[in-house]
C-alpha cells in the first residue's frame, strides 16, 4: 500500500466519522461489489459514446449506497464527462408545480462538476471553454465569431427550448468579447434555472422563456448536448435519497413524479436523449413497493421488472435496475484494513491496531448484531473510526479492555448505541458513547 496524503485522509476519516460519504478519497476505502461497479462503468463508456443510459442502484439504509454513487460520479469525472449530482427532498422533486422541480435543476446545475473543477460550480467553465473553442476555429476560418457560434448551435435549436439556449450562449460570448460581467452573469444565471420570471430574462438576455418546473427536463436534454460540443464526452446526472418520492402522501403528485422517471426511462431505452446518463439511488421499498413505490406504477413495474432467470447465484447486470450485493465478512475485513491503513497516514508503522484486533472487532459485532453489521456497514465503521480515535488520543489504553467495556442497546429508532462504561476512572473516562 502506498502513503495517503493528509487532504484525502482527513476528508475520508472526517466524513466517515459523522457517517456520511467522502467526497475525496473514495478509491481508499473501496471494496467489494465490483461487478455492480463494472456495469456502471460500461454505462459511462456508452454514455461517452453519444448514448443515454438510466439506472436505479437499490440498496438497503446504510449499505453504501451513497458511496457507490460518489464512486460512479469519480469514474464518470475520470471519462471526461460533465457530472451534476443533487439529493431528493420536499423542496427537490422530478415533477412539480410550486417551483420544487426548477430547484432541482438549479441544485444539479450548480454542482455540475468535471475533472478540472471535481467540487461542483463548472458550468461557467464549461460555456467558457465552448466559446474559447469557437473563437479559436472562427479565428482559422476567417468567419464572424457570433455566426460561428449559432452555427454550432444550429442543431440545438431544433430541440425543445433550444433556440433561447442558442441565444444565451451567444450573449455569453458578447458579455466575453465586450467584458461585461454583468451579462456573463447573467447568461449563467439562466443555464442555472436562476430567473424566476421571464420578465427579468427578457430585459437581462433578450429571451422570453426561462427555466420552470415544466422545462427543466428538456434542459437537461440541452445541456447534455451541449457538453460534448464544448468537448466533454456528455453529461451524468447522479440523484439520491429517491426514497423521498415514495414518502410523498399525496397519490397524485407521488404518480406525477413517477411519470417524470417512466419518461425518463423510456426517452433513455429509446436512445432520444443523447449523451445523457441517469444514476439513481433508492431503497427496495421505492422500487419493490406495489402500493406507494414504482410497481404502483404498472408501466414502470413492467419495464423495471427483474429478470426472473437471475436466481439461485445467477445474476444480471445489463437490465436498468442494480441491487447493491452485501458485503462478504471477507470484504469487510478488508475494508477495516484500509480504514486503518489511511487513518495511519498510509504508514505500517503507526498503525494503532493488529490484525488480531480487526477479528475480534468483526467477532464483537458479529455477536453483538449479526450479519447486519456487514450487510449494512455504515454505521459499524463510523464505530471503528471512532475506536481509531480513542486509541490515538490515549496511548494507555487497549483496544481489548474498550471492546470489552461496550453493550449494544437498542433506541426507538430501532439503531443501536455502543455505550461504553470504563471499569475505573482512567483517561477515557471522557469517551461517553459512539454509535453503531
Amino acid at each position: 500500500m502506498t502513503n495517503v496524503n493528509a487532504r484525502e485522509r482527513d476528508a475520508v476519516i472526517q466524513s466517515l466519522r459523522a457517517g456520511v460519504v467522502p467526497r475525496v478519497g473514495q478509491h481508499l476505502v473501496q471494496v467489494g461489489r465490483s461487478r455492480e461497479l463494472e456495469s456502471l462503468i460500461q454505462d459511462i463508456d456508452r454514455v461517452a459514446g453519444g448514448s443515454p443510459t438510466f439506472r436505479l442502484v437499490i440498496g438497503e439504509y446504510g449499505s453504501g449506497k451513497t458511496f457507490f454513487l460518489n464512486l460512479v460520479r469519480a469514474v464518470g469525472l475520470e471519462k471526461k464527462l460533465v457530472v451534476a449530482n443533487a439529493d431528493l427532498n420536499p423542496d427537490r422533486r422530478l415533477h412539480a408545480t410550486g417551483g420544487q422541480a426548477r430547484s432541482l435543476y438549479a441544485e444539479l446545475t450548480g454542482n455540475l462538476a468535471t475533472r478540472a473543477k471535481p467540487e461542483g460550480g463548472a458550468l461557467a467553465a464549461v460555456v467558457e471553454k465552448f466559446v474559447s473553442a469557437v473563437l479559436a476555429e472562427a479565428q482559422a476560418a476567417g468567419v464572424a465569431p457570433n455566426d460561428a457560434i449559432h452555427s454550432r448551435l444550429e442543431h440545438l435549436k431544433e430541440m425543445v427550448g433550444g433556440y433561447d439556449f442558442a441565444n444565451v450562449v451567444a450573449s455569453y460570448w458578447r458579455g466575453f468579447a465586450e467584458g461585461n460581467e454583468q451579462l456573463k452573469s447573467d447568461a449563467v444565471r439562466w443555464l442555472r434555472g436562476e430567473f424566476t420570471t421571464r420578465t427579468d430574462a427578457r430585459q437581462a438576455l433578450g429571451v422570453r422563456t426561462i427555466v420552470d418546473d415544466a422545462s427543466y427536463y428538456d434542459q437537461l436534454k440541452l445541456l447534455a448536448r451541449f457538453t460534448r460540443l464544448a468537448g466533454y464526452s456528455g453529461l451524468l446526472v447522479c440523484l439520491d435519497e429517491m426514497v423521498n418520492l415514495y414518502k410523498l402522501s399525496n397519490t397524485q403528485a407521488r404518480n406525477s413524479n413517477y411519470e417524470q422517471i417512466l419518461r425518463i426511462l423510456n426517452d433513455s431505452l429509446q436512445g432520444s436523449a443523447q449523451g445523457l446518463g441517469w444514476v439513481l439511488g433508492g431503497t427496495p421499498e421505492f422500487v419493490l413497493d406495489t402500493r406507494r413505490g414504482l410497481y404502483s406504477y404498472p408501466a414502470l413495474q413492467s419495464r423495471l421488472a427483474e429478470n426472473t432467470f437471475a436466481k439461485n447465484g445467477l445474476v444480471d447486470f445489463t437490465g436498468p435496475m442494480v441491487r447493491l450485493a452485501s458485503l462478504s465478512p471477507e470484504d469487510f475485513y478488508v475494508l477495516l484494513g484500509k480504514l486503518r491503513h489511511v487513518y495511519a497516514y498510509g504508514d505500517e508503522s503507526k498503525y494503532l491496531l493488529r490484525d488480531e484486533a480487526l477479528n475480534a472487532f468483526m467477532e464483537h459485532c458479529r455477536t453483538q448484531l449479526g450479519d447486519a453489521y456487514f450487510r449494512t456497514p455504515r454505521t459499524t465503521i463510523t464505530a471503528f473510526v471512532n475506536l481509531l480515535a480513542v486509541l490515538e488520543q490515549n496511548p494507555s489504553a487497549t483496544w481489548q479492555a474498550l471492546l470489552g467495556q461496550v453493550e449494544v442497546q437498542k433506541d426507538d429508532g430501532g439503531s443501536a448505541d455502543l455505550q461504553v462504561e470504563p471499569e475505573s476512572p482512567g483517561p477515557i473516562d471522557e469517551l461517553t458513547s459512539f454509535r453503531l
